[in-house]
């Protein structure tokens, strides 16, 4: 009889599959398709795949699974049919290994990728949440009959925590739990292999280790690194090298025999489980099982056992370090402390390079008594300069604090956790986390959005740097000191915006600005539902500048309300000059019935309009 898959490990290197896509590709599938769904669509096809893998010598064989969760099979119209498909993934590889002859030998892989969409504390979505999905898929592997789990790709330590529950809720068979790296050995988001390999054992991993982004050379360097720290078998599938353009394809170019010198290297190291991924062949796999059955069994094996795992909040993580008093932050930050009332107002970075009338007029605002301007981040209309860089101007040459709106559309999480880096080097401190719209605006309409991550996501990145972590949770030296404020909208779904006003406190937002309010009555219920949350709400106040602009923000600005009287209001104006008065006056009513409910009011200047802005200013 088969051995069970650990206990063959302890005896030998066992050698695991290539890619799937790739070699489906190969066979004419188009990239754009499901490749999952050919477990129902295409099943010899795929038994074929499995088969010449196992013909090359494969010990273990992976699901052609990888991508068969609800969230990624709904992009196909397919999230109802995760069981079905999961299930087949394992009856043909099952199939293939008995067409094959080897079903006393060789092991199916049950293959779980991640979800897709970024889950808590850099998504919306829960780590509950995003363990049920991982139970569902793993409970349809496991009734198509897999030997052993294999959790691959992963970039985010919490996702890959929530696959190795949801396996470990509905079976106890060993799980394989592997992360992918950078060049340097960190995840993608940053957390170094000697962090995260003995965090996947603490929570129930039998094996760890690294697959795809990286080619061999780079990826033995970081198992290596594990090697050294860990005391259970390790694995590797590094892809064939990065893929080149030749000729309009990307094609990978490590050659068999290449890959085999690593793989002798690999095992070299206490790996036990080698194969491929992106880019490899059979002819890759032949060749690395040739050297793996070339190979004495390596490093003994402990038993290592999983703890109970508990997420401790940022300030009791490992490596993290008291913040900075929230009063020395910043004079924003300590003027709500105080309990004093803000007054800021919105300056747009300019279009090109000059900043000389911009800071004229950030130093005409400082003249005026604002306490803060706000550099508003995301407008895509034309070439603008950072709100980053302005904010940065305005605070050397103006002589008043910025309050800098930094936006997740356009940057991923590493890059987001260098501009915050950045951004404090050069002396910044007052930030608005959004997550920005979709819009199609500006020069060049068919630029694509990134968000990484969401809102409450950002505000955990600054959370865990003003606890001197970064997003993987490696120390950064000295903390950094980041006033933190959140977006919040009292005209949108109430329930909704509490719950997730709710997250943003506890992802550590310490102050909220709230978007144009123009219905008050619908603000009074607002506060009343989040006074107990005791944050800070600086109030958004819009002078409108004509009739039209009224009704564009009544009927095209998502999550804004005009009542209809306001809008009658601009319609009766007349003029432009009349209009632009009314405007004003509309918002010194709105700016004096809330003062005394709010911290502060921050105001808009539509088309650049200061004077309207600090018309509105005179009345609080």
């Amino acid at each position: 009889m088969k051995k069970p898959f650990l206990n063959a490990l302890d005896d030998r290197v066992l050698v695991c599959d290539g890619a799937m896509g790739t070699m489906l590709y190969g066979k004419g599938v188009f990239i754009n398709r499901c490749f999952e769904s050919l477990n129902q669509s295409h099943p010899q096809l795929v038994i074929d795949v499995h088969g010449d893998y196992l013909k090359a010598g494969a010990d273990v064989i992976e699901t052609n699974t990888f991508g068969a969760n609800r969230m990624k099979l709904r992009a196909f119209g397919l999230g109802d049919q995760v069981a079905e498909i999961n299930r087949a993934g394992a009856a043909l590889a099952r199939a293939a290994i008995d067409q094959a002859g080897v079903a006393d030998e060789a092991y199916v892989a049950g293959a779980i990728g991640p979800l897709g969409v970024r889950v808590e504390p850099w998504g919306k979505t829960g780590v509950d949440e995003a363990e049920v999905l991982f139970r569902e898929q793993a409970t349809a592997l496991l009734a198509g009959g897999v030997d052993l789990f294999v959790l691959e790709t992963f970039r985010d330590l919490n996702e890959i925590g929530a696959a190795i529950a949801a396996v470990r809720s509905v079976c106890d068979l060993p799980i394989v739990a592997q992360m992918t790296t950078e060049e340097d050995g960190a995840s993608l988001d940053g957390a170094p292999a000697e962090e995260f390999a003995p965090e996947l054992i603490r929570r129930g991993a039998n094996v760890v280790g690294v697959n795809c982004s990286v080619g061999p050379a780079p990826m033995l360097e970081t198992v290596e690194r594990i090697s050294d720290i860990v005391d259970v078998w390790l694995s590797a599938q590094p892809n064939a090298g990065k893929p080149r353009d030749i000729e309009g394809r990307n094609l990978y170019l490590c050659s068999p025999e290449y890959m085999a010198s690593y793989a002798r290297r690999f095992i070299a190291s206490g790996v036990r489980l080698v194969g491929g991924c992106c880019g490899t062949t059979p002819e890759h796999i032949r060749q690395i099982a040739l050297a793996a059955k070339s190979m004495a069994p390596g490093l003994a094996r402990h038993a290592a056992s999983a703890a109970d795992v508990q997420v401790l909040p940022v300030a009791s993580q490992p490596n993290a370090r008291p913040g900075v008093a929230r009063e020395q932050k910043s004079a924003l930050a300590k003027k709500l402390v105080n309990g004093g009332f803000v007054r800021a107002i919105e300056l747009v970075p300019p279009r090109g390079h000059s900043s000389s009338r911009a800071l004229a007029d950030a130093a005409r605002l400082a003249s005026r008594g604002v306490d803060v301007v706000t550099i508003p981040d995301g407008l895509r209309a034309g070439a603008r300069m950072s709100a980053l860089s302005m904010a940065v101007l305005v605070q050397q040459h103006a002589a008043v604090e910025a309050l800098l709106q930094y936006s997740c559309r356009d940057r991923n999480l590493l890059g987001i956790q260098s501009d915050l880096l950045g951004a404090h080097a050069m002396g910044v401190r007052n930030v608005l986390g959004i997550t920005g719209d979709v819009r199609n605006l500006g020069d060049i309409p068919d630029a694509t959005a990134v968000f990484d991550v969401d809102s409450i996501g950002l505000t955990n990145v600054i959370n865990r740097l003003n606890h001197g972590l970064g997003i993987g949770g490696q120390a950064i030296g000295e903390p950094t000191a980041f006033h933190t404020g959140v977006m919040v909208n009292p005209s949108r779904d109430l329930e909704q915006e509490i719950r997730r006003l709710a997250y943003k406190v506890e992802a550590g937002a310490e102050f909220a600005v709230t978007r144009p309010v123009f219905d008050v009555a619908a603000f009074e219920r607002f506060l009343k539902r989040v006074d107990s949350v005791g944050l800070p709400i600086i109030v958004g106040i819009w002078p409108f500048e004509s009739a039209l602009n009224a009704e564009f923000m009544a009927n095209e600005v998502p999550g804004v309300t005009v009542p209809d009287a306001l809008v009658e209001r601009m319609k009766r104006s007349g003029s432009h000059g009349a209009a632009v008065a009314e405007g004003v006056a509309i918002a010194r009513e709105i700016a004096t019935t809330v003062k005394a409910m709010a911290a502060g009011v921050q105001i808009a200047t539509p088309a650049g309009r200061l004077d309207a802005a600090l018309d509105v200013l005179d009345v609080v």
